[in-house]
């Protein structure tokens, strides 16, 4: 237990130029704004039309199916559910 404290303090304690601080700061920066901007909610929003147009398409005749699902993927993709 004692070596684990002991290694987390030494790396702590090692300096680390401006440069380099720097460069960590922006790079945590640059993952806050890209969460904020929100790239996770557009992989949702691909998972709402995929099952928004499965639901819509279900009724459809067999031979029809798969246009309806790919035109309803086309409109939900530009005007999201």
């Amino acid at each position: 237990m004692n070596n684990k404290f002991d290694e987390l303090a030494k790396n702590m304690a090692q300096s680390i130029t401006r440069r380099g601080a720097l460069k960590r700061f922006g790079v945590g920066l640059a993952g806050v704004v890209l969460a904020a901007l929100g790239l996770p909610t557009k992989a949702h929003a691909g998972k709402n039309c995929e099952n928004h147009c499965l639901a819509a398409c279900k009724k459809s005749p067999p031979d029809q199916w798969a246009d309806c699902y790919s035109n309803c993927l086309d409109r939900c993709k530009h005007s999201p559910i």
